[in-house]
């Protein structure tokens, strides 16, 4: 079932940005996916990506491949590889990122260990994505008031 976040609602209807959700598939799966080559898929490719299955070594093999030559129908070009993380953070639930700290901090707020062991792992990696210093960070204090953080 696709889970869209609150803080994405101003562009799940038409699916413009990439939702956390795919992105979360993208780092599992290995690929990076460029906006550009995002918005040359259909509007139908661009859901299959939202409800592909992306879990077992099988689901995230096959989303990888369906993933690349989508995009290389589309674009003429294979999408970049991403190194997959043997272990990534948001797998993690008794480690706080440091980037989460600081960002928590930067909008005044405090996650607690308790807290960050209660939220799924897909709750988590956005938190990681939404403070990273390269990306927009807006939605990091409305993720943590939709997680029940603040």
């Amino acid at each position: 079932m696709s889970q869209f976040f609150q803080f994405e609602s101003d562009f799940v209807d038409s699916l413009r940005c990439i939702p956390m959700q795919v992105r979360f598939k993208l780092d599992c799966c290995g690929v990076k996916l460029k906006l550009p080559h995002w918005h040359q898929l259909t509007a139908a490719e661009r859901q299959q990506l939202v409800d592909g299955p992306c879990s077992t070594e099988a689901e995230v093999q096959a989303y990888r491949e369906r993933l690349r030559a989508m995009v290389q129908a589309h674009a003429g070009e294979l999408p970049s590889d991403l190194p997959i993380e043997a272990s990534p953070a948001w797998l993690d639930a008794t480690i706080i990122p440091e980037s989460v700290q600081l960002q928590a901090e930067s909008v005044g707020a405090t996650i607690h260990l308790d807290q960050w062991a209660n939220l799924t792992p897909l709750q988590r990696f956005a938190l990681i994505k939404l403070s990273r210093s390269q990306h927009e960070n807006k939605n990091f204090l409305p993720a943590l008031k939709e997680f029940q953080i603040v």
